[in-house]
């Protein structure tokens, strides 16, 4: 699996290089060209069904044979219906306004100079990414839209569906007559690749994004010379305080955690105010062991009912992405919150009260990228904020935080208008 002939460096420079080129063409390219390309790719994806199943039905054969682990399978399968939902991702980043050239201000100083400050593209956008032959997609036009060239790298694992879909990105901006090097797919599943991306192809890289498991993200964070946008994991927590709706309290956390396991946003611990442990607590434990879910928790827990395992420290810290859940009784709102100061890696999390005192309390006070109030935390996706795709969740507080749509793959700079001024 391996389309290039030559040094890996001296090709990944050239891919760096064709990037910034075309940034520079798609910076300025109206919203209708960059929208016909994404309606085309997306008309092109429709109609390539068959190929793109067959293409990915190797990668899956392959990961079975190598012993993936289910929540990576699952992220990597494709049917019908996931191609689809790609093409409906394209279509809606279309409807999505053009962030690019918009005012985000406007003001006028005294000696009459006039400034705006206005969004503009990032530049180029490296994806690195596994697992998720979606993202091939998703990120690709997210970048297209934004007025980005980017550069993906899809993992072995999903090298012939990212490069199926990747051909119908292609087929979208040659109809639109925008060059073909606004859209880039690594040709390679040399690691060395990753490498080169990773120390900014001769400055021609402004920002690095890294879709996939704690050791990907580890290895782009800790060897990154770029910036970056990423989360490491997905500790999202579920707190059901004690003015919580039995019923809706029950079908959140069972949707939370058992909708789709492998996801980011699948709630890893289940926080359950102490008065609430025969009334509430036992039956979602129940409705969870009865989905399939494998509940560890405390002593409290573990004699509500039967079959459960015994928590470790090291259950609090750990994103499951399977059919696997931490759960612990607290007192109050305020050891509900010390807990996830202490073990959420800055995610998601989500209250469950009719108090609408606590919960303005919980929005306020937990200090993670996303946090919800009476709402699964599975809600935790750029599409579901009507953002259309997202490239991925951001979970550091610099620039982009949450789901990364059109907007956080923008930058700003300031016009200044004058009339003859000059600085005394």
């Amino acid at each position: 699996m391996n389309d290039m002939t030559g040094n890996v460096t001296e090709i990944m420079m050239t891919l760096g290089q064709k990037a910034r080129t075309a940034a520079r063409e798609l910076a300025n390219a109206p919203t209708a060209q960059k929208n016909k390309a994404l309606s085309e790719a997306a008309i092109a994806i429709r109609a390539s069904t068959k190929e793109i199943l067959a293409a990915n039905a190797k990668d899956v054969e392959k990961g079975k044979k190598d012993g993936m682990a289910a929540s990576f399978l699952d992220r990597l399968t494709l049917d019908e219906k996931r191609i689809d939902a790609i093409a409906q991702g394209l279509d809606a980043i279309v409807k999505l306004p053009d962030p690019v050239g918009s005012i985000m201000a406007g003001w006028d100083r005294p000696n009459g100079l006039h400034i705006e400050r206005v969004r503009t593209p990032l530049g180029v956008i490296g994806v690195i990414y596994e697992s998720r032959p979606n993202v091939t997609a998703d990120a690709g036009a997210l970048c297209l839209k934004a007025g980005n060239a980017s550069i993906l790298r899809g993992g072995s694992d999903s090298y012939h569906s990212s490069r199926a879909i990747h051909a119908c990105l292609m087929q979208g901006l040659k109809a639109a007559g925008l060059s073909e090097h606004c859209v880039q797919m690594v040709p390679t599943t040399d690691r060395a690749a990753v490498g080169e991306m990773l120390k900014g192809l001769g400055g021609n890289v402004d920002v690095i994004v890294p879709r996939g498991g704690k050791g990907l993200v580890g290895r782009v964070q800790d060897e990154a010379r770029v910036p970056v946008f990423s989360h490491l994991e997905g500790v999202c927590h579920l707190y059901i305080h004690e003015a919580a709706d039995a019923e809706k309290a029950l079908a959140i956390a069972v949707n939370a955690k058992m909708r789709r396991t492998g996801i980011c946003g699948a709630a890893e611990t289940l926080l359950l105010d102490r008065k609430l442990a025969q009334s509430h607590a036992k039956p979602i434990v129940k409705a969870l062991q009865d989905a399939g879910c494998t509940i560890h928790g405390t002593e409290e827990v573990i004699a509500l009912t039967d079959n459960v395992v015994a928590a470790s420290d090291k259950d609090w810290h750990t994103e499951y992405l399977s059919a696997d859940i931490s759960v612990k009784l607290v007192d109050n709102i305020a050891e509900a919150i010390d807990h996830i100061a202490t073990y959420s890696s800055s995610h998601t999390e989500s209250i469950i009260t009719e108090d609408a005192k606590a919960a303005s309390r919980f929005l306020n006070e937990v200090d993670s990228a996303i946090v919800m109030h009476n709402a699964s935390t599975q809600f935790a996706d750029g599409g579901e904020f009507g953002m259309g795709a997202e490239i991925g969740i951001a979970t550091g507080r610099m620039h982009a935080r949450g789901p990364v749509g059109l907007e956080q793959l923008t930058s700003f700079k300031y016009r200044v208008h004058g009339t003859g001024q000059i600085r005394p």
